[in-house]
Formats: C-alpha cells, structure tokens, sequence
C-alpha cells in the first residue's frame, strides 16, 4: 500500500458518467431494490424477448443455482456488434497490437468486424456447429480469436477459452470436461518473440479428447504443421478446417 494519492484530473471528473454522490445513489438503490434495479439495467441491451426477471440464485448446497433474465432472450454477438452498425458502423471497434513491436498493428471498425464474424459463423455452420454445441478455442492473442468468440455466439454455440500456454493434457481435460466435440485453434502463436505449435499441441491433446471430432485452424503465422489424417498418430476419427487468415486491415 501507499500513502501517495493521486487525484483525477479535472477533465477526466467532467466527462465521468457518474460523481460519487451519483455512484453511491446508484449502488444504493442496487441494494435496497435489485429486482427492479437491474431490470432497468436491461434496458441497455437489445433484446428477442424482453426480460420480466432479474436475477434469481441459491447458493444452498441441494439447489444452487446463479440465473440473470432467465425469461429473456437476446444474441450476444448482436449486442456486441450489429446494433452499433447504423450509428458507429465506421468506428474502430477493434485494435489489435502484434507480439512483435516491428510488425503493424491491425484495426477494425465496427462493419469489418461485423464482417469477420459473419464470415467466420458461416465457417463454423459448414462444419455442423449449432445453437447448444460446446466450441473449445484455443487460440494466440490475434482478432480471429475475438472473431471466433463473437461467431460461436452468433450461432448460440457455448464457447470455452483455453490459454494459448497451456499444455496438450491440460487442453484435453477442458475439451473433456466440457464434452466439446469443435476445437478453434492456429498454425502457430507468438507470445515473447517466440513460436508456440499451438496445432501441435492440439494433435496431441487429440490422443486423450475422445469427445473431440473437428478441428479447425486458423493460418496466423503461415508455419508447416500436419493437416492430413494419415499423418495425424493414427487418429481418423478427426476432420481439419483451415481458416485463412483475414486480409489485413489498415
């Protein structure tokens, strides 16, 4: 800790959403009436069906259970994306800083995003992912990781994120624990100036991941890796995607 305070500048509290009597107003009214509170909180987003509850939860040991507008009914990708396209639609949405300090940076406005989304949705789509699907993504610090986030759920697929770091048994437990039957992974990622095999480790977690069948991959570095089942330790049962990696942006 430290006894040095630092005060916010002024035309930072000019621009601020809240003072702090507004704040305290705020969360104090979040206390004394949740219901209504985050219901109105709702409102913010763009929903299908509009939410009539809130929040319901037990945290009893024989029916725990954590609910949020479980009577609504709204797509996250859209939230995230489609409703700003008439009003924000040339705004930067995205920009993404390489591992490598040398190499250009990449930025996406709200309608390219929206674009690579929908693009990769209709990729996941031609490989059987539906609405329900578990989608386990296994990717480098690059937008098509954020693009294969917001397509799964475009489509209502559950995604489950596994860092790039982790090891082949480790990414096979997750892709077990979450009986996910579609792995989103990269030729290889960059991470402190190094190459990560992130297909290699893949085919490997493969061997353990019973419940996996598909594999698809994105070409992020343009690095060799195996893509043809014969080559694959013997395992038939899987089949490969490759995703070219999107034109570069500005």
């Amino acid at each position: 800790m430290t006894g040095e305070i630092h005060p916010v500048p002024a035309e930072w509290a000019r621009e601020a959403r809240y003072d702090a009597a507004g704040y305290e107003q705020l969360y104090g009214r979040s206390i004394a009436d949740p219901g209504s509170f985050w219901l109105d909180q709702a409102k913010r987003l763009d929903w299908v069906k509009r939410p009539e509850l809130a929040g319901d939860w037990s945290f009893d040991e024989d029916d725990f259970r954590i609910e949020w507008f479980a009577d609504g009914k709204l797509n996250v990708a859209a939230n995230c994306i489609d409703r700003h396209l008439a009003s924000r639609g040339d705004e930067v949405a995205i920009i993404w800083e390489p591992d490598d300090p040398a190499e250009a940076s990449r930025q996406f406005t709200y309608r390219e995003l929206h674009e690579e989304v929908c693009r990769f949705a209709n990729v996941l789509r031609g490989q059987g992912v539906k609405k329900g699907d578990r989608v386990t993504i296994y990717m480098p610090m690059i937008p098509e990781a954020a693009f294969a986030i917001l397509a799964c759920a475009r489509l209502g697929a559950i995604h489950s994120v596994v860092f790039g770091g982790f090891s082949p048994e480790a990414l096979a437990g997750r892709i077990t624990d979450c009986d996910s039957s579609v792995v989103i992974t990269a030729d290889e990622g960059r991470r402190g100036g190094k190459r990560i095999a992130l297909k290699a480790n893949v085919d490997a977690a493969a061997e353990r991941a019973q419940a996996l069948e598909k594999v698809i991959v994105v070409k992020a570095t343009g690095g060799h890796v195996t893509m043809t089942r014969a080559a694959m330790s013997g395992i038939t049962r899987l089949r490969r995607a490759w995703v070219p990696t999107v034109r570069r942006r500005r």
